[in-house]
């Protein structure tokens, strides 16, 4: 896709001394501005949370340094532009909620969707490079946060309450149930690693894919390990199916019988532990906030009728003081409530032109259908464990949708079938 306007060309065209020289500090300062911002992606103790700070940041940086604006990013700007008055009118409908935590909740909504935009036109140039750099820092902001986990599930860390919550791990997150799916995606891109990478490389991946398995474990999140052995699987089968020659489906197989092995034998010894063991069998088993009128798919069947009944929404926080005082955990009838229907039919647009971008994406041969793969994996287990969970604020699930729509313009404009491995492998 041809570019329709750019931040650039903006700059290029000013009269200013020194414009150019600011465009090319700005060029080589955004790439540590986005780590760190990517980074700061794993700190969601509270709202605004240091993400959103940061790309307060990110964004003069990246108009400075003349980032692009692409034609084929435009429909997920416009997608925001319309979904922006439905989401504040919605806000305006709260009545138990004090309307500036109304406004401040669709604010940051409204934000994340920015960032999705920003990273999408981000990644369509020097799209390798930059890809590199968001994995490079979320990969290690996950192993942080996953280390963090585990130590403090175990007690063997100062201060361990803190990043503990009902005795499951969190680490700097608010909830369980978001620390386990932020690790999914980085765990991904090791396990591509580990099947199509060689020597010390995949032995590397190996170790990150084992300590984000072990972090996801010990959050005790259902929907955190049913969202990473799915993602495991699509990403393996995928990588067999469209990526791994006849040698390597061959070493593929190998690798994957012996890891699933090594998986086992690992989850035995976690097991072992009596605490452990008890925990696990307890949230294996059906819970019972799951079950009956008001347990989680109960009030999700009154929550799809109140949300009928209120063409503008409700606003954001209002369910739980009505007739439940517990959320419907299920962010497809959660979105309808808290953007009224424009705004939820703006969500499901949203998340359907992403699920078919990828989708072609990874059916067109490409040197950037490597990283296509793991992200794929990961973004379309968050949209199926949305159905029994809130993720209208999970950073990484923004994050997801820009790389799709990024790496989609990136494929779209490669004139190139493919690349050397070692390259694109990130």
């Amino acid at each position: 896709m041809t570019i329709t306007g750019s931040f650039d060309s903006a700059l290029a065209g000013s009269k200013w001394p020194g414009a150019d020289f600011v465009r090319q500090r700005a060029l080589k300062l955004l790439d540590g501005v986005v780590a760190l911002w990517i980074f700061a992606g794993g700190i969601v103790l509270i709202e605004p949370s240091p993400y959103e700070v940061m790309f307060l940041l990110v964004l003069p940086v990246a108009i400075m340094a003349g980032i692009g604006l692409y034609r084929s990013t435009f429909g997920l700007l416009a997608i925001m532009l319309c979904f922006t008055p439905f989401a504040l009118i919605a806000a305006m409908q709260v009545r138990f909620t004090p309307i500036s935590e109304a406004l401040i909740f669709t604010a940051v909504t409204i934000f994340l969707m920015l960032t999705s935009y920003f990273v999408a036109n981000y990644l369509a140039e020097s799209t390798e490079k930059r890809m590199r750099v968001i994995m490079r820092a979320y990969t290690v902001i996950a192993v942080i946060l996953a280390i963090i986990g585990t130590l403090a599930y175990l007690r063997i860390m100062p201060g361990a309450d803190l990043f503990l919550r009902y005795d499951r791990a969190k680490a700097t997150f608010k909830d369980p149930n978001v620390y386990a799916p932020f690790l999914v995606l980085p765990a991904m891109f090791a396990l591509q690693r580990v099947l199509l990478g060689r020597g010390w490389q995949a032995f590397i991946a190996a170790g990150v894919y084992f300590v984000l398995f072990v972090g996801v474990f010990v959050s005790f999140s259902r929907g955190g390990w049913g969202h990473f052995a799915a993602s495991s699987l699509i990403t393996l089968v995928l990588v067999f199916m469209l990526e791994a020659g006849a040698r390597d489906k061959v070493r593929i197989l190998l690798m994957t019988l012996i890891g699933a092995g090594m998986l086992i034998v690992a989850l035995g010894g976690l097991l072992s532990v009596p605490a452990v063991a008890n925990f696990f069998e307890m949230r294996a088993s059906s819970q019972n906030y799951d079950t009956g009128e008001t347990g989680r798919f109960g009030r999700q069947g009154y929550a799809l009728e109140l949300a009928l009944d209120h063409p503008w929404g409700i606003g954001p926080g209002e369910f739980r003081n009505l007739r439940i005082i517990e959320e419907p955990h299920n962010v497809y009838i959660t979105v309808i409530h808290v953007y009224g229907w424009g705004g939820g039919l703006l969500y499901y647009l949203m998340i359907i032109v992403t699920l078919w971008k990828g989708s072609v994406m990874l059916l067109r041969p490409s040197p950037y259908r490597l990283m296509a793969i793991p992200v794929m994996a990961t973004f379309t287990m968050v949209v199926a464990e949305s159905a029994i969970i809130d993720s209208d604020h999970w950073r990484h699930f923004f994050l997801l949708i820009g790389l799709i729509w990024g790496l989609s313009t990136a494929i779209a404009n490669e004139q190139r079938l493919s690349a050397p491995r070692e390259r694109m492998l990130i």
